[in-house]
């Protein structure tokens, strides 16, 4: 018997990796989505689609019990919640979706007798906020970071609406009895259609880059294709049951290193290279913002974005992921940097 999987978000940039991996491994994978959503990236006729409505629980409870006597009376074995906003034009859409959503699926799961073997919940290295932005140490040529790493024990600080919304939601999940989950928590995930780092790449092929502040930032990534693995990894993983865990490829880089990786496979284009002091970047990320509500159309800056532009710190420890599921990011910057850069030129967005 094959194990069933429900992806919620699927969507979006990460749901639909793990929904073309959870065909890969084996698995009858359910798309969740809202009946509105693309499916330009779900194309595989193995997949079947769930439509649900976070928004409603009774109607969220009727969809799963249709979904439950589809399945001859039966739940998903395992769920994965990576549906989310990362965008909204006002601070409550954060709350509607990324919180009271998360609440209204592990409630609606319980109340249909469909908990799975486990839930896993995709959360994000932005709930931590600046922490740990006071400098510890001196560079040397054998260790150019000043910031020491987020931990697990400390304590989370969001200064964003988008952070605020998913540690309300961990802390629901947190609170379950007799709910088995894992979360995790990934630095700024990059790849194919991602959009935040396309617009970047955009820039640098009009010749500009822009960076944020005038002090040492000490940034972090990680390639979609490793977000994917570590998902799977944890979800069957004894030890991961009920903790949470960060993700990165575990490298530390300055600001400068994705916009000249980024460069380089672009073919090497002259850039003005910028950095704009924070005074300056929080009034246009106000203006943006405020441009934003007035007209209902997002722009890329607001002061979410703001905060998480100026935050100079976004190391994080990835070694409790290594011990407790053996977490191995597979993919360095410079090759992850280049096949986005390629498929961003193959379909025509560069």
């Amino acid at each position: 018997m094959n194990y069933s999987l429900l992806v919620t978000g699927a969507s979006g940039f990460i749901g639909s990796f793990i929904v073309a991996e959870g065909l890969d491994r084996g698995f009858d994978v359910w798309a969740g989505m809202r009946g509105t959503s693309s499916r330009k990236y779900l194309r595989d006729e193995r997949i079947r689609f769930a439509e649900l409505d976070m928004q409603s629980p009774d109607k969220l409870r009727e969809q799963l019990l249709a979904y439950k006597d589809e399945m001859g009376g039966r739940g998903w074995d395992y769920v994965i919640h990576a549906a989310g906003a990362t965008k909204c034009l006002h601070r409550e859409d954060f709350f509607r979706t990324n919180t009271e959503g998360t609440k209204n699926l592990i409630d609606a799961l319980r109340e249909t007798d469909m908990v799975p073997r486990r839930f896993v919940f995709l959360s994000s290295l932005s709930i931590f906020g600046a922490i740990r932005e006071k400098p510890v140490r001196k560079p040397t040529p054998e260790n150019p970071w000043i910031y020491s790493p987020i931990l697990l024990t400390d304590t989370p600080r969001p200064n964003t609406a988008y952070g605020e919304s998913k540690l309300a939601a961990e802390q629901y999940l947190r609170e379950q009895q007799d709910f088995p989950y894992t979360i995790l928590r990934p630095t700024g995930v990059y790849g194919p259609r991602e959009r935040d780092y396309f617009l970047m790449a955009q820039s640098i092929k009009q010749h500009i880059d822009i960076a944020a502040g005038l002090s040492p930032q000490e940034i972090t990534f990680v390639y979609v294709d490793d977000v994917v693995q570590a998902v799977f990894e944890s979800m069957t993983a004894p030890k991961a049951e009920g903790k949470a865990y960060f993700l990165s490829d575990g490298e530390v880089y300055n600001s400068r290193r994705y916009s000249e990786l980024v460069q380089q496979n672009l073919g090497d284009p002259w850039v003005l290279h910028l950095k704009l002091p924070l005074c300056l970047l929080r009034a246009v990320c106000w203006l943006s913002g405020k441009v934003s509500r007035l007209t209902g159309k997002m722009n890329a800056l607001n002061d979410d974005k703001y905060h998480i532009l100026s935050q100079r710190n976004w190391q994080c420890d990835i070694e409790p992921a290594r011990a407790d599921f053996g977490y191995a990011p597979r993919w360095s910057l410079e090759q992850g940097v280049e096949a986005s850069i390629r498929w961003y030129k193959q379909e025509g967005w560069l």
